[in-house]
């Protein structure tokens, strides 16, 4: 968290009563956020144009999550300083991305970058909403910015591998993502994207090894343990890949998917009670996807409760009119696709 330096906040305040240097003291620190607030508002009503006060005060509240009083403070940081608020705008723009307002905040750290060209932070912070936006173009410079300005950083690196990722260019992807890893061999999201990267060449082994560290680093991670499931899925190693799956719903009960692609392999090894259960949960948590219900009734049909299937096969026609799946799989029955 960018903040104004003690010093600067003692020079407003100098000759300031004892009362007054406590509250100095208390708006200057960050460890205690309610002492911040209660500190700066004391120095802003004795001196309305202190402008670090209000910058801090607007840390406080953006780390209380009260965006709308963080975006006040620093509006009016900026307006007592305009020509060298270019934290305060950076901290505004951070404030407008949490409330999740992307443009405004990309309009703020472009006005910051105009005033601090050479802050690294601000080019990552900016090109990582061009890329939420799907502005890959606008979003490469700007990593790529961040990196000539400051080449320690893990981050940036592996921000720009996910648009080598996003243009298809997996083996650059892969090398940013690797360089995120020497500078931070603890760096777990490097690990998950470069595992990705080699899931999309088709590179399984490299895959589930970097799948694996990122799990050994951070072993509550659903997503981490979904995308080895797929890996040992393609790999045909299904006894690991649902352990995997039941993992991931561990973590994150609400994966429709998770159940899905679960159910699946059960029905794959004629497990059909396990996969109809799997496929129900999966349409309990999401009722509008016409694959869910295609798969269970292929279980059911399985099973042979014709009955059932063609029920499920009609009800993913109803979710998805279009569904050559369900058109056929209805026509293999000698079913009409209605009641």
């Amino acid at each position: 968290m960018v903040r104004f330096h003690a010093a600067l906040g003692l020079a407003l305040v100098l000759g300031a009563t004892a009362l007054r240097a406590d509250s100095w003291h208390d708006c200057s620190q960050d460890r205690d956020l309610e002492l911040s607030v209660k500190g700066c508002t004391a120095i802003i009503a004795s001196n309305p144009q202190a402008g670090w006060a209000y910058f801090n005060r607007g840390n406080a509240y953006r780390a209380r999550g009260d965006s709308e009083r963080a975006i006040a403070d620093f509006s009016k940081a900026i307006e007592l300083d305009p020509k060298g608020g270019a934290d305060a705008l950076f901290n505004r723009g951070e404030a407008y991305r949490i409330r999740g307002d992307n443009d405004r905040a990309i309009a703020d750290y472009s006005k910051a970058i105009a005033l601090d060209p050479k802050s690294a932070n601000v080019y990552n912070n900016r090109g990582n909403l061009y890329l939420a936006k799907g502005d890959l173009d606008r979003a490469m410079p700007d990593f790529e910015r961040a990196i000539s300005l400051n080449p320690s950083v893990p981050v940036f690196y592996n921000n720009r591998g996910v648009i080598y990722d996003e243009k298809g260019q997996h083996d650059r992807a892969i090398d940013d993502y690797s360089k995120a890893i020497m500078l931070d061999p603890r760096y777990t999201n490097a690990y998950y994207n470069r595992g990705r990267a080699y899931d999309d060449k088709g590179d399984l082994d490299r895959a589930v090894l970097d799948y694996s560290k990122a799990i050994e680093l951070n072993p509550r991670d659903a997503d981490y343990y979904y995308n080895r499931a797929i890996a040992y899925h393609a790999k045909g190693e299904p006894e690991q890949a649902i352990a995997d799956y039941t993992m991931a719903i561990a973590f994150y009960p609400s994966g429709a998917n998770y159940y899905n692609d679960r159910g699946n392999l059960y029905r794959g090894k004629g497990e059909h009670e396990r996969a109809i259960a799997d496929f129900t949960k999966a349409i309990e948590l999401n009722p509008r996807d016409a694959d869910f219900y295609n798969n269970r009734g292929a279980a059911f049909q399985a099973k042979g409760d014709k009955e059932k299937a063609i029920a499920d096969f009609r009800r993913a026609l109803a979710v998805n009119p279009t569904s050559q799946l369900a058109k056929g799989n209805l026509l293999r029955l000698g079913a009409s696709a209605e009641h």
